[in-house]
């Protein structure tokens, strides 16, 4: 086989492989985006059966829903973004020195791009506080309802106790992840470079 059969070649399988992860980046995004969606309706469902119920102990379901979907959301959330450094730290110059032998070719352009708009920091600020009020401040004021209503037995309280501890590690997570990242580098797989 010529070398230039084995470059295309190579270069079919870079596109096939961005274009494959670029689908679970997507699928990704459309599952962490509706998490947040899922958050909101199991809230107001416990909130609303508590009320009715008149049973401020209901309340305590709140939290770990809570923490386990706002740890869903950070971990696919941190996936997506794993997804782009590769693209670009990765990917993206691999191909660029198959397609461009040499020459300054940037491949992939959005991948960078978007990162550069001058209100991303805020916009990640904001994220990181909706993502706060949803996954922590609800379940927390849910628990300090229920502590307030002096309507729980030792266990309960306990339990509560350990929730609100759940749910401050999940604030923690969510103000690191929200933490820019240090550019990184992926190892690369020595056969692939050569």
């Amino acid at each position: 086989m010529a070398e230039g059969e084995r470059d295309v070649t190579l270069g079919q399988l870079l596109l096939a492989e961005y274009q494959s992860v670029k689908d679970e980046q997507k699928a990704r995004i459309g599952f962490r985006d509706n998490l947040l969606y899922v958050t909101l309706a199991v809230v107001a469902a416990v909130i609303a059966a508590a009320a009715q119920a008149k049973q401020p102990a209901m309340l305590l379901a709140l939290p770990p829903v809570c923490v386990v979907l706002g740890w869903t959301y950070l971990v696919n959330d941190e996936k997506i973004s794993a997804i782009g450094h590769y693209v670009r730290d990765e990917l993206g110059p691999r191909l660029a020195r198959l397609a461009a032998s040499g020459s300054a070719f940037a491949t992939f352009g959005w991948e960078a791009y978007h990162r550069s708009d001058t209100r991303r920091r805020s916009r990640k600020a904001i994220q990181a506080l909706i993502d706060l009020t949803a996954f922590c401040a609800v379940p927390l004021a849910a628990l300090v309802v229920f502590w307030a209503s002096g309507d729980g037995g030792g266990l309960l309280v306990g339990l509560s106790v350990v929730e609100a501890l759940a749910v401050a590690g999940l604030g923690v997570q969510v103000l690191v992840y929200a933490r820019p990242a240090p550019t990184r580098r992926c190892r690369r797989n020595v056969d692939a470079r050569s």
